[in-house]
């Protein structure tokens, strides 16, 4: 992974083989980015990507492990129990343009990923909230 600053900005480069939030993680422990939107593009050739299913409390789980274009890749950085907490979904299209939509469990770079990160003033901690079962935003 490669980054730059630009004021309240970064834009990094995550490269083939690196995973997302763990690549995400290192950069917001170094910066100390405590709050953040995420954006982003490229390839993967690797995802696990998942749907909450409220009545469980589970993820629905899809592996997808073959070269996909990431369309979109959207979510946040906040905190919980002091750490980063990396909160993304993503929409991706294999070969046949089919897309695979979720919340990201896991994704693999298989070629390159572009990403903004932009830093907002202050902190949000995640609480689990037992009624859905989620880490929420607790304000």
């Amino acid at each position: 992974m490669q980054y730059k600053r630009f004021n309240d900005t970064y834009m990094l480069r995550i490269d083939k083989g690196e995973e997302v939030i763990q690549s995400l993680t290192a950069l917001c422990e170094k910066e100390d980015i405590r709050l953040a939107e995420v954006s982003a593009i490229g390839a993967a050739d690797y995802a696990a990507v998942g749907v909450y299913d409220l009545g469980t409390g589970t993820y629905h789980r899809e592996e997808l492990p073959f070269f996909m274009e990431i369309a979109s890749l959207s979510g946040s950085v906040t905190r919980m129990n002091g750490k980063p907490y990396i909160h993304l979904h993503t929409t991706l299209a294999d070969q046949q343009n089919k897309t695979h939509a979720g919340h990201v469990i896991e994704l693999r770079i298989g070629a390159t990923c572009e990403m903004f990160v932009r830093v907002l003033p202050g902190e949000v901690i995640r609480k689990k909230d037992e009624a859905v079962g989620l880490n929420l935003w607790d304000f």
